[in-house]
This record gives C-alpha cells, structure tokens and sequence, in this order.
C-alpha cells in the first residue's frame, strides 16, 4: 500500500500545490487570509489548516510584483519546549521566532540588495547577507526553544525590540523595500494545552496589527483561551475549517485529495471500481483528509469485509485512544475527558444509531448524526463537549438553535466513522445513513438530561502542573505513543531511538544509520518524527 504523507510538514514547499485539490470553500478561505483582516482558522488534527497557509502563502509569493503584499509563514509547534524562570517568556520567543522567520524571509526574497537599517532592529543587530553566523534574534529563539534541556538558565532578552519598535521597523522596511503590507502565517499558533501562553499569545497577536502588518493564525477547537485582552469577533475574522460531508462534491474531492498521493495503478483501479466503498470511508472520515488516508491505508482491496473491519478498528479504537491520551497529560481535566467519551460512547452514539435503524424501517427515511445541548447545561458539560471538539470526534454545527418546546441551544454533529463503527456491518448501512441525513432530526438533552449527574455541575478545581515537570514525563515516554506508521517506530527504535526524548536529542544525520533510508526519506522521516512529537507534546 502506498506510504500516504499524513502532515503537511513533510512535503516540500514546492511540492504543495501538487497535492492541493480546490473546493469552492477553501478559496472563498484563502482569498480570506489575502484580505487585511486579520483571521483565526479553527479546525480539528489533520484537518488542512497547515496546507491552506502554506497554499495562501504560495499564492502571496506568487502575486508579490502586482500586489506587493509580503507573506511569512512560521509555525508555534515548539512551543511546548519552552520552560524557563522568566515570566515573560512565552511572550519572547514568539517575538524572537516572528522576527527572525520574517528575516529569512525577506533574505531568501532577493528583496534585500541593500540592507535597511531597519532590518537591525527586528535581527536583533547588525545584519549581513549571506553571513553563516546567527542573528541575535535567531539565537534567542533557539535558546528558548532547548530551555527544557536546562530550564534554570537564564535568557538575555535585551535584544529583542518592543511591540512599537518592531512596529516602527516594519513600517520603516515596508517604505524602503517598497513593500505595501506584511501578512505573517503563524501555525499550530496556540494548541499547547496552557492557557497562559495561549492568552499572551492572543494579546501579541491583538497588538501587531497596522497599516503595514497583519497576521493570521491557525488554532484548534475547544481548548483556545482567547484571554480577556483579545475578542474573537472583534479582533480577527473566525473561519471554522470543515468539509461539509452533505455536499455533491464531496465525495469526489475527497478522493482526488487521495489519488493525487497515489502512483500505483493497481490501486487507483480498484477504487475506481469499487468507488462506493470508498465513499463509505470518505464519509466515515466526516471531511478529515488525515482520517481517511490512515483508513485507506489500511484497507486491504477496498471489499467490504475490508471497510468493515477498518471502520471497527480505526474509529471504535484509534480515534478514542487518542481522546484518552488527552487525560495522560493532563490529569486535571480527566474527569471532563473521561466523562466525555463515556456521554458519547454510551448515550449519544447508540441512541443516534437507533433512531437511524428505525426511520431506515419507516417511510420517511430521515437520518441523523447530530445531538443538541441546552444553552443552560452545566459548564462542565460545554467543557467536556469542546474537548471532543479539540479531538475531531464532534463538531459544533451551530449556535442559536430551537429544539422541542422552542428551547435554545447548540447543535453538534458526530463524527460519521464513530458512528458506524456501532454498526455489525457499516457498509451495509453507511450510504442509507449519509444519503437521509436531516438537520432538524437531533437527540436532544436538556439543561438537567440525567445524563449529567455523573459530573459535577462546575468545571472540576485543579491546579496546573508544573510544566518542567510534566515535560519530563512526556520525554520519557516510548516512540509507540507518536502517530506514526509502524514501520517508522520500528527503523527509530533500530537506531537506539527509544523516547520522545531520544528523537528530540538526535541530529538528523542520525537517520542516514537505518538501513535503505537515503537522505530524501531520513528527511522526511525526520520531519515526520518531530512534528509527531510536537503533536504529542501540545496534546
């Protein structure tokens, strides 16, 4: 079976529109993240934020001598290395990392045949082209991000500008480069699970906001603190990321995203010519491309023994593991996970799935996958709901909504896969599910549903871990706990790589050691080792 690319942070960025498949809805987004609105792109793992911003990116590129609009792509994931003494520090590295990701930029540009004195203030000095040496700001930034190494060191800031200056030096640049505005990209912007960094990340990206800059930022659901400094609506355009599974093309898009990964013909027959079970896990995927290039990588020749055994193993085991594994880490909020799966599992799940049996046996043949909650609930219930959201197993479908009685309330949708892995035969099913699917055909519970009595009516007191702390404990885990394919754990754990901290530690070079892995795939592997990591790590 073909070895599928599961993050965009292994594919070469001249790669990337190679694998892009355009739906009207993610142009309508990065015709979006071109405007000078700043835009906060919310969606699930594996869902395409990372591949939007770079394609966004790309299109900037590529339009610059009309437009003149700068684009800068820089990712936050590893933020969960940073542990220092200095209260401030989240605060830093973020403007360590814009300022020396905008640096690189503007240097592999070509835009810099002389070099402003502006340039100084945001390299933190002096800057020359083509100097191997490392700015001061790039020192910063990679200081902070080996502190876990040593946590009780100090940092020396004392570079790094203000908010104002780094203002003044981009609008300075921006004249002198003739440059009409800067849009940074920051991705995997604020999923580390701590809500201190995630507030002063929203307030920095409140603050760089002018006539000569914008940025946009991509962040998961459920577990976002926006802080009191930053107002969602207000501040930025929120665009939520789904693939509607309800739309006529979908299917169709799905599979190219698919296709365009895959070199053998043997294969691209036999989904062609069993082109409904394929749907079948398109649909089971409920618009995550990262679902279902595992699922059809794990399904042998597409026959519905096949789809039926992938569906019961990937979204009645896998999925939920990865829910699980939330509590592992962060063992305050196991109660609300816990109880989360255990609301869906026991009482959603299997109620949507009888209702759908019986109108299958009725007349009117309407369907469901949605459930909907009073705006009254308990708060603990929200918050557990949103970490299923943070997880990909729902999806908030919308705000506002009247049930029985006129009551108001939001409506979810479950994850299709999760709900046919129910099913002693999903293929059978699947199709008749998705085909009669009815907006207004939701199980409903109150602000009082019995089902919530088994968690306290408030979020549960507790008190963050240290971080040092839980860092080491994570380090210390196995290479098995990262999303990777068997083969990849097996060829780290050849090289003596055994834990998380094993990958951190070791130079790329180290991949060349394995047997058949050339400097190609060691880098891809490498790649996607640490973005596993950083994954993990960030929750």
């Amino acid at each position: 079976m073909t070895e599928f690319i599961y993050r965009t942070e292994e594919i070469k960025p001249e790669e990337i529109e190679n694998f892009f498949v355009e739906t009207k809805r993610d142009r309508e987004i990065i015709e979006k993240l071109h405007s000078r609105s700043p835009v906060i792109l919310v969606g699930s793992r594996g869902v395409g934020k990372s591949f939007l911003f770079k394609m966004a990116n790309i299109g900037m590129s590529k339009n610059f001598k009309d437009k003149k609009v700068f684009p800068v792509y820089l990712t936050f994931r590893a933020s969960s290395l940073i542990h220092t003494n200095d209260p401030m520090q989240f605060h830093n590295w973020m403007m360590s990392r814009i300022c020396n990701e905008l640096v690189r930029a503007l240097s592999k540009s070509g835009l810099l045949t002389i070099v402003p004195s502006s340039l100084s203030v945001l390299a933190g000095g002096v800057y020359e082209l083509d100097s191997p040496e490392k700015s001061n700001i790039e020192s910063i930034a990679k200081s902070f991000e080996e502190s876990w190494k040593n946590p009780d060191k100090d940092i020396d800031t004392r570079k790094l500008p203000t908010t104002d200056e780094f203002l003044d030096a981009i609008e300075d640049l921006c004249n002198d480069l003739d440059i009409s505005r800067i849009v940074v990209f920051i991705d995997e912007a604020a999923h580390v699970f701590v809500p201190e960094q995630q507030r002063q990340f929203f307030t920095l990206f409140r603050d760089l906001r002018s006539p000569y800059i914008s940025c946009n930022a991509a962040v998961y659901p459920g577990v976002t603190v926006y802080g009191d400094t930053f107002q969602p609506m207000h501040d930025a355009s929120i665009i939520n990321l789904h693939r509607d599974i309800m739309d006529d093309d979908y299917v169709g898009n799905m599979k190219e995203m698919v296709l365009k990964q895959i070199s053998d013909s043997n294969i691209v027959s036999t989904i062609s010519k069993r082109g409904e079970n394929f749907s079948i896990l398109a649909y089971a995927a409920s618009g995550n491309p990262r679902h279902l290039l595992k699922t059809v990588s794990m399904s042998n020749n597409f026959d519905s023994n096949s789809i039926n055994k992938v569906i019961r193993e990937y979204y009645r085991t896998e999925i939920w593991s990865e829910h699980s594994k939330l509590a592992e880490k962060f063992q305050g909020h196991q109660p609300l996970i816990d109880w989360g799966r255990k609301f869906l599992e026991s009482a959603v799940l299997p109620e949507i799935q009888s209702k759908n049996s019986h109108s299958l046996e009725e007349s009117s043949k309407e369907t469901s996958c949605f459930f909907w909650i009073h705006r009254n609930a308990p708060q603990s219930i929200k918050e557990a709901l949103r970490l299923l959201e943070y997880t990909g197993v729902v999806k908030e479908n919308s705000s506002g909504i009247k049930a029985t009685r006129s009551q108001i309330g939001t409506r979810y949708s479950v994850n299709i896969g999760n709900l046919l892995s129910l099913e002693s035969s999903p293929s059978t099913v699947a199709l008749l599910v998705v085909k009669s699917l009815a907006l207004g055909k939701m199980t409903e519970y109150g602000e009082n549903h019995k089902e919530y009595s088994s968690l306290i009516s408030e979020l549960p007191s507790f008190e963050e871990p240290k971080m040092s702390d839980m860092l080491i404990h994570q380090l210390s885990k196995s290479v098995w706990f990262l999303d990777l394919t068997d083969w990849q754990k097996q060829t780290l754990i050849s090289l003596n790589l055994l834990t998380i901290g094993d990958i951190l530690r070791a130079p790329e070079t180290k991949l060349l050691e394995a047997y058949q892995v050339g400097n190609v795939r060691a880098r891809r592997m490498k790649n996607a080792a640490m973005s596993a990591v950083y994954e993990y790590l960030s929750g």
